[in-house]
């Protein structure tokens, strides 16, 4: 028998936390902390204390570990709008992972990876899905909703500790550890913080990851503002956790330090706290800090902050206490009743109508309905979704509730013929792929992004390659974090050639009829034996109403990895609708997918479209419900909808006001704008007022009266605008909204409350927030372009003055060309570097000296180069200096004696040559 655990203080709840802390992290060793700052924390059996892992994933369920009730994604919580349901479903999540933790504490623990608060920049990121909008207030509302369900309700114990992800700027799966996201100040406080400060701050968030990128060229793992910004939001220990293989880029992928050691100290010290590297081996995470220890790259002190923000958080969990309230929670929890019906109502609540004519919604059950589409028919877990515990599908949620119901696919079935010959490609009883004078047949799915999957007839399972290189008809679809179930179609003189996308090989026929994968590949002939739009047309056409059914696969052609290129539907989906519309004009489309589309044909000529993301095990039925009109469509879109990618800008150009990006500062007309989403019946807005403006508030009051003669549900949204600024400001920003449901003819008054300091912006010159003294439009409507009412806000702010040059930033421009941002060389502040010749930037209302500038600047060229600085013109502008910069790849002080201009101007620097890095100008020596 083993000895009984002494009761340490630490183990007494009555005490204070800081003191439990204290006591136990003074009686480990310094091995013991060390090893405690790995994803694995080791147990520690002398003092009775088990090991602690970091990582569950929970975004929208228990993923990973077996059946669990599974939500829809992420995006489509959001687009309910409503900060209660995202809530329950957050607890509902958090109940699940307790189980699940009970059941294998090794193996499943409470620090969650969850929720996502990136705004969604860009609809082709690739992660689209797990993020919650384009809007940073919106993201932070409902992070801390999710947030606050995942953490639970209780005064002192945690629920689960939620870890928001990715600290910062991440937006791309290109390149993604590679890639450097240019950040301006003004980016990084009006968009980019704020989604994370709102959880942070409200308590709803115990943790943050850093994201795989770099931000204005510094990896995320080490950027600054771990330590200077996000732990100043709460009091609190936060605790920070690496990305999966993060600390390795840094010396790895990234170049940015020379060895394991020097990474892993330079993390720690910006403040990430648990390295989640090497998978369970925590061995080579503990001799790098140990190495980095012996030479004094950190200290023991370092080592303690960490370990005292991870045993906090472990104490918060409850994993010391009898008292903890979560222990007991109840396996018949997991897809229990509760959150199946907490499922079902979530996926209602996020199906958005887009398009609506009112001639053919709401559905009878009498009505006689063709379900067509390769949607129609399945559900499809995304990576971080659990595993699906049963699934209604949208074939089966109508079939339910219908007298009437038919159904297809519409999906090509195709033979594959090795060309001038009589061979075909065939799947064996063994289900392995042969050659064959008996023609296989096979189903062709069309993904988007040239990516196909193929279905074996004979079977019923998808072509997939294993490890060994077998083609093998084995897989139910796309799965896995490789997925090896996707082919593309080359076409060459010779016929077609089938690329293998994960290894990028062909397929090849041998001498004796096997087929493998190679380098040269072998031609095919491609003949449709059924033509899948074609059948579902021939379905619909005898059919009262066709619905069909498409979207995305979430595990290809935009996942993880990989980005969109295009917003298009994929080919073959856009023939199945344009074909089953003109079969039968009463066609519904129904879009089930991780991201947006375009569909301008679609929205010009389908009576009606509803969108959703993934919905989860109960899809179908909350489908079924809104298309026979027993739940009014509430759902509201939560991301810009464009036409194509050529309304987008730069997937890897993060500065969403230089490049008039997301719905805050797009100029163009949008296919479906931020906030959209319509309703079986039709709602009037009138009687807009304002209070007095008291204690910085403004109370906006308007009434909203349901006109139709059906009831219904209006989510009413305030934006505001300012009208004058030194600045660039938003064209519209969300402030508030109201969701309110009405019967035919009732009305309701609605309030907002306006803060005018949320009216504010990020003041470069100062360095600062600043509210100035402006007229706001106030905007009241059903989306940020359907606007109903407006009126005007006259705020008391500030006037910001214009700056001196006492010491100027580079990175506080106003205006830049040909530069980017980039980390100050060796130091810990940021930078701007020139990208070709002639670049700029420029400094709105400088008050101009007289005599001698200095400047901080770095030139790692070969040759001298040079900044000018002229006034108020780039190019043809009087010049006020030049500021000559020899060969050196560390920041210099280097002065510069001013033509005497003494006024207020626009400043601009101007850079002779490429790679030319300028910290800051100032009037006193940097020395000094």
């Amino acid at each position: 028998m083993s000895a009984p655990v002494p009761q340490y203080p630490f183990r007494d709840p009555a005490r204070p936390l800081d003191e439990r802390v204290d006591d136990l992290l003074a009686r480990l060793t310094r091995d013991e902390r060390i090893a405690l700052l790995h994803q694995y924390q080791p147990p520690v059996p002398r003092l009775g204390v088990a090991g602690f892992r970091t990582g569950t994933e929970a975004l929208h369920g228990v993923a990973w570990h077996g059946p669990a009730t599974v939500f829809p994604q992420a995006i489509g919580l959001a687009t309910t709008w409503s900060p209660d349901l995202v809530r329950a479903v957050g607890s509902a999540v958090g109940d699940e992972v307790r189980v699940f933790h009970r059941k294998d504490p090794a193996g499943v623990g409470l620090n969650v990876w969850a929720p996502v608060v990136n705004p969604l920049r860009d609809p082709r990121w690739g992660r689209n899905e797990e993020g919650y909008a384009e809007d940073p207030w919106l993201t932070g509302v409902i992070a801390t909703a999710y947030g606050h369900g995942l953490a639970g309700d209780d005064p002192t114990y945690l629920k689960t500790a939620p870890t928001l992800k990715h600290f910062l700027a991440y937006n791309n799966e290109t390149d993604r550890c590679t890639t450097s996201s240019n950040l301006p100040p003004r980016v990084l406080h009006d968009y980019e913080l704020p989604a994370f400060r709102a959880p942070i701050e409200a308590g709803a968030a115990t943790g943050v990851m850093p994201s795989y990128n770099l931000v204005n060229g510094r990896p995320a793992h080490l950027t600054p503002l771990i330590n200077d910004v996000l732990r100043t939001w709460t009091r609190d220990e936060l605790l920070v956790v690496s990305d999966a293989y993060a600390p390795g880029n840094l010396f790895g992928l990234q170049h940015h330090l020379p060895d394991g050691p020097s990474a892993y100290a330079a993390a720690l010290r910006a403040g990430v706290d648990s390295f989640t590297q090497d998978g369970t081996d925590t061995a080579p995470t503990v001799d790098r800090l140990r190495t980095a220890l012996d030479r004094g790259l950190i200290t023991v002190a370092d080592i303690d902050a960490a370990v005292r923000r991870s045993l906090t958080i472990r104490f918060r969990l409850g994993e010391f206490d009898e008292l903890d309230p979560y222990r007991g929670l109840e396996p018949e929890l997991v897809n229990g009743p509760v959150h199946r019906r907490l499922a079902h109502d979530a996926a209602r609540r996020s199906i958005v109508l887009l398009e609506h004519d009112g001639e053919v919604l709401p559905l009878t059950t009498s009505t006689r309905v063709a379900v067509v589409g390769p949607l129609a028919g399945t559900l499809s877990e995304d990576w971080y979704a659990g595993t699906l515990p049963y699934q209604v599908t949208a074939k089966d949620g109508i079939a339910e509730r219908l007298e009437h119901v038919e159904y297809c696919e519409g999906v090509d079935r195709i033979t594959l013929r090795v060309a001038g010959s009589s061979s075909y490609l065939t799947v064996g009883e063994d289900a392995v792929l042969r050659t064959s004078t008996t023609a296989g047949e096979f189903d062709l799915f069309d993904w988007g992004g040239e990516a196909l999957a193929l279905r074996s007839v004979r079977n019923g399972q998808h072509l997939s390659v294993t490890d060994d290189g077998e083609l093998v008809a084995d897989q139910s679809g796309p799965n896995g974090w490789e997925v090896k179930q996707t082919f593309g179609l080359v076409r060459t003189s010779a016929g077609l050639l089938i690329r293998h996308l994960h290894t990028d090989q062909y397929l090849e026929v041998g001498a004796t009829g096997t087929v493998g994968l190679g380098l040269e590949g072998t031609a095919f002939e491609v003949d449709v034996v059924v033509d899948g739009a074609a059948a579902a047309a021939e379905l619909a056409a005898g059919a009262e109403v066709a619905i069909v059914v498409v979207g995305n696969h979430p595990l290809v052609n935009g996942r993880e990895t990989e980005d969109r290129e295009s917003l298009d539907l994929p080919a073959a989906q856009d023939r199945l609708i344009r074909q089953v519309h003109a079969a039968n004009p009463r066609t519904v489309l129904v879009l089930s997918s991780s991201y947006p589309f375009a569909i301008g044909w679609a929205q010009e000529h389908l009576p009606a479209i509803l969108w959703s993301a993934h919905g989860g095990q109960e899809y179908g039925r909350a489908l079924a419900d809104v298309l026979l009109g027993d739940h009014d469509p509430s759902g509201r879109l939560t991301q810009t909808w464009y036409h194509s990618a050529a309304d987008l800008p730069g997937l890897l150009d993060y500065d969403i006001i230089a490049t008039d990006a997301t719905y805050l500062y797009y100029r163009g007309t949008p296919l479906y704008p931020f906030g959209h989403g319509l309703s079986y019946t039709t709602f009037a807005y009138g009687d807009l007022r304002l209070s007095e403006p008291s204690d910085g508030q403004v109370r906006v009051t308007f009434t909203v009266t349901n006109t139709g003669d059906r009831p219904g549900t209006e989510l009413a949204q305030l934006y505001t605008r300012q009208q004058n600024s030194r600045v660039k400001q938003p064209l519209r920003q969300l402030r508030g909204f109201r969701r309110v449901s009405l019967q035919p003819g009732e009305s309701a008054d609605l309030e907002l409350t306006l803060a005018t300091a949320d009216l504010g912006f990020w003041d470069v010159t100062r360095n600062r927030h600043c509210v100035e003294a402006a007229r706001h439009t106030l905007m009241i409507g059903r989306s940020s372009a359907d606007i109903r009412l407006t009126t005007t806000l006259d705020v008391e702010g500030e006037r910001i003055p214009p700056r001196t040059l006492d010491r100027l930033p580079a990175t506080a421009f106003d205006d830049y060309c040909a530069v980017t941002l980039t980390a100050a060389p060796g130091e810990p502040g940021d930078a701007v570097v020139s990208l070709e010749s002639q670049a700029w930037l420029a400094f709105d209302d400088v008050l101009v000296p007289t005599g001698t500038l200095h400047a901080r600047a770095a030139n790692p060229t070969l040759h001298p180069a040079s900044v000018e600085l002229r006034l108020d013109d780039p190019h043809h502008g009087d010049l006020l200096g030049t500021l000559e910069i020899p060969p050196t790849d560390t920041l210099v002080p280097i002065p510069i004696t001013l033509t005497a201009r003494p006024g207020t101007h626009t400043l601009y620097a101007v850079f002779s040559a490429p790679n030319v890095i300028l910290e800051r100008l100032q009037r006193a020596s940097p020395g000094s």
